[in-house]
């Protein structure tokens, strides 16, 4: 395997990480769904308390998987997939040219 599908494997483990947690898989799937929402609004429609609902956003938006648009005192969670959605296609176009070997 070359240089380059180490290195893109390597720079994937946070997403992968943060992708890891059922919560935050939860937190995601809402905001599909229902964006933008508040803290308040997220746990509403969690098991989770507040505080453990902002600190699976902080480890999304640490990941760029989610951003805040502040309104008033409010802060409000919207999706912000582009730039993982980015680095999973690099990882999978590395993988398809370097990893699959075609047996036909």
């Amino acid at each position: 395997m070359g240089q380059q599908a180490i290195e893109i494997f390597r720079d994937c483990i946070p997403l992968f990480n943060a992708l890891s947690d059922p919560a935050r898989q939860d937190i995601i799937l809402l905001l599909a769904e229902k964006e933008p929402l508040s803290v308040n609004e997220i746990a509403e429609a969690s098991n989770l308390s507040r505080p453990a609902i902002s600190h699976h956003l902080k480890i999304l938006r640490d990941n760029h998987l989610v951003s805040i648009e502040q309104k008033g005192t409010q802060r409000y969670y919207s999706l912000s997939l582009n730039e993982s959605v980015h680095q999973l296609k690099q990882l999978i176009r590395v993988v398809e040219e370097e990893c699959i070997v075609d047996h036909s």
